[in-house]
């Protein structure tokens, strides 16, 4: 069957066969072209022309080369920095200062850096251990370096401590001085053999928690030396100042040295349930309250409606 579909007679394969020819001949027409031109002769007079013009424009981009070279080398965005030798120290001189001795910027930065980490230049012969300086560089600062001298230096600091020792101990009372050991400040405080400015800021201090103190001994509960501060101090305890177990705070409580939060929880919550407080017996009941706590609170609460 597919011979009826592909059989020609002999008319149809000539006519194909034709076809096929003009095909072939369209598309290897533009492939002979060349093979029948002539190479175009070239004009000598043309040649010549073209010569000399190419050797002109050579000849101008070589005049013009180290013009532009030069403007090239002559142009600068930004203006020379003119280097300036001077005295500086390199503990507070900043970066503009190093700019100018011809240091460039990220050494500035170095040594600012340094400064930061390492703390003071003590010897011209340390500012060599900066990163990235030069033998050369460092010999021509060495002479400009000058290191000012430390207001805080050691011997300084000795010197300010041994006068505050000093001016501690020059003021003292004679024995058999005695002063009210609620009133004195601590500038009279200073004043006695033996108590200087901590003990004196320690005891006034303490005494501002209680509320004056009521006894020598207390002086033992900031770990104080009674029996040596006894003969100086004299005790007045009409100045207690007191706190009312009826309108005092949670917090006002808990200032006291000799209340603690447990006990003031109980105070406050006792005064909720079952009213007003008359006397610290009435809190006997409460394991948070034991004998001694009642006989050192004694003198410092009262029970004010």
């Amino acid at each position: 069957m597919w011979k009826d579909f592909f059989y020609f007679t002999k008319t149809e394969r000539q006519g194909i066969i034709v076809l096929v020819v003009l095909i072939l001949g369209v598309f290897s027409i533009p492939l002979l072209f060349p093979l029948f031109e002539h190479p175009k002769e070239v004009d000598a007079t043309e040649q010549e022309k073209f010569e000399k013009e190419y050797n002109e424009f050579i000849a101008s981009l070589k005049k013009t080369e180290p013009h532009r070279k030069s403007a090239g080398n002559s142009f600068q965005p930004f203006p020379e920095k003119k280097i300036k030798l001077t005295v500086f120290d390199p503990n507070t001189a900043d970066s503009m200062t190093f700019l100018s001795l011809g240091l460039p910027p990220w050494m500035a930065k170095n040594i600012l850096h340094y400064r930061r980490k390492q703390g003071r230049f003590r010897h011209p012969e340390d500012f060599r251990k900066i990163y990235g300086l030069k033998e050369e560089q460092y010999q021509t600062l060495l002479p400009y370096i000058q290191i000012t001298e430390n207001l805080q230096s050691k011997d300084t600091v000795q010197l300010l401590t041994a006068q505050s020792v000093q001016r501690d101990t020059i003021f003292k009372y004679q024995p058999g001085t005695v002063i009210n050991l609620n009133l004195a400040d601590t500038t009279e405080l200073k004043k006695i053999p033996g108590i200087g400015s901590g003990i004196a800021r320690k005891i006034v201090n303490y005494r501002k928690r209680l509320g004056a103190f009521c006894r020598i001994e207390q002086l033992q509960e900031i770990q104080l030396k009674v029996e040596k501060l006894r003969p100086w101090f004299s005790i007045d305890a009409g100045q207690i100042h007191r706190i009312n177990l009826n309108k005092a705070s949670l917090e006002r409580m808990m200032y006291h040295p000799y209340i603690n939060f447990y006990q003031a929880k109980v105070i406050v919550e006792y005064r909720k349930k079952k009213g007003s407080i008359n006397s610290l017996k009435q809190l006997s009941l409460y394991e948070e309250f034991t004998p001694d706590d009642f006989e050192r609170l004694e003198p410092y609460v009262c029970c004010d409606l």
